[in-house]
């Protein structure tokens, strides 16, 4: 094993995954044990972050989804507990749509982690409403600043061309927020702009007299009460929210809380960033509700009554997310959101899943619970 660790001198002509393929094929010298040369082949050619954040390919895409997910079926204990209540044998998992999801409910109870050592934060979700709060826990803060960083500059280009203004009171007065730790090293990057809490009258004043252009991120309730309040008409600014109401202000459906938005600061469409606090990565719309992801985050709709079914292109269901940035805790999430797939990679989100319609796996994780 020690000289494939020192092995780095790869064929510049040749992806890494490949390879890692190459390799694995004419290792017939290797005892038994070959699930665990496979684990390490693919930590040490495919599974970087560096890697991650320029796959180009559904090839590579599919290599390295699969190559994480025999690695966290080992290495990550609530993930494994799952698979094994599952009856599903991870090395019989040979397709991307195989791939079980770990309900995103264990992020409340458990340690999904497979990092090596001990984690360098652990972000924590809101707890909105009194529920129990979803632990992150992540190996690496460079990982996350990398991904986030690529995901922005995706689809906005270089952060250093805009001013990034952030309105998340909420999210500011408590602690172990991965938003605002993204968008306080956006803004640190950006070299313009800054938090406000509830200052709403030196957030205009600061954005009118800014020469670049702007990105006010806020959530919903707060740009919603700064709409209401001040109705500010927005030169050369993209607004963007992040959702959710956090019990502040009564729910509306996302196409009139954008139409308020867009009366009150004079702009033609609402651009919004998915994310949460299980994810390492985030999806962006540029209006319409209408969301598109970084190339190594996928996105698949299952039935509600079956987990275990995909839905076709258009169908509503249950939103499942592929993060392959998730490197030290689980790619393969299972969330409770209830949203469409469109045939284009696209995505749209309607809601939540409530309670009570939530089927099939909930004798599973309440075992594992």
């Amino acid at each position: 094993m020690i000289f494939w660790r020192g092995h780095t001198n790869l064929p510049d002509l040749i992806n890494p995954i490949d390879y890692a393929s190459l390799l694995f094929e004419h290792c017939s010298f290797l005892p038994s044990s070959i699930f665990v040369f496979q684990i390490f082949i693919c930590i040490f050619v495919g599974m970087t972050i560096e890697n991650i954040v320029n796959i180009r390919t559904e090839e590579e895409f599919a290599s390295v989804a699969l190559e994480l997910f025999r690695y966290q079926a080992e290495r990550c204990a609530p993930y494994r507990d799952y698979i094994a209540l599952l009856g599903i044998d991870p090395a019989e998992v040979k397709r991307v749509e195989d791939i079980p999801f770990l309900p995103i409910e264990i992020f409340k109870s458990h340690d999904v982690y497979c990092g090596e050592g001990e984690p360098e934060i652990v972000f924590t979700s809101s707890n909105t409403g009194g529920t129990v709060a979803s632990r992150h826990i992540m190996q690496s803060l460079a990982t996350y600043r990398m991904a986030f960083t690529h995901a922005f500059e995706e689809f906005y280009g270089a952060t250093e061309k805009w001013s990034i203004y952030g309105l998340l009171p909420n999210y500011l007065e408590r602690e172990g927020s991965s938003l605002v730790y993204m968008v306080d090293e956006l803004i640190r990057k950006a070299g313009s702009g800054g938090f406000y809490l509830n200052d709403y009258e030196r957030l205009i004043a600061d954005i009118e007299a800014d020469p670049k252009p702007k990105i006010l991120l806020g959530v919903s309730y707060a740009l919603w009460d700064l709409a209401e309040q001040y109705a500010p008409k927005l030169k050369d600014t993209v607004v963007m929210e992040t959702g959710g109401m956090k019990g502040r202000r009564k729910e509306l459906a996302k196409s009139e809380l954008h139409k308020i938005l867009c009366d009150g600061f004079g702009v033609e469409k609402i651009h919004s960033e998915y994310g949460m606090a299980e994810l390492t990565s985030q999806a962006y719309s540029s209006g319409d509700g209408i969301f598109c992801t970084p190339r190594w985050m996928r996105l698949l709709v299952r039935d509600v009554n079956d987990p275990f079914d995909h839905s076709p292109a258009g169908a509503r269901g249950g939103i499942d997310i592929i993060d392959l940035a998730n490197l030290s805790s689980c790619a393969f999430i299972q969330t409770q959101d209830i949203g469409r797939r469109y045939a284009d990679g696209s995505f749209s989100i309607e809601g939540r899943i409530a309670g009570s319609d939530i089927r099939g796996c909930n004798l599973l994780v309440h075992n594992l619970l």
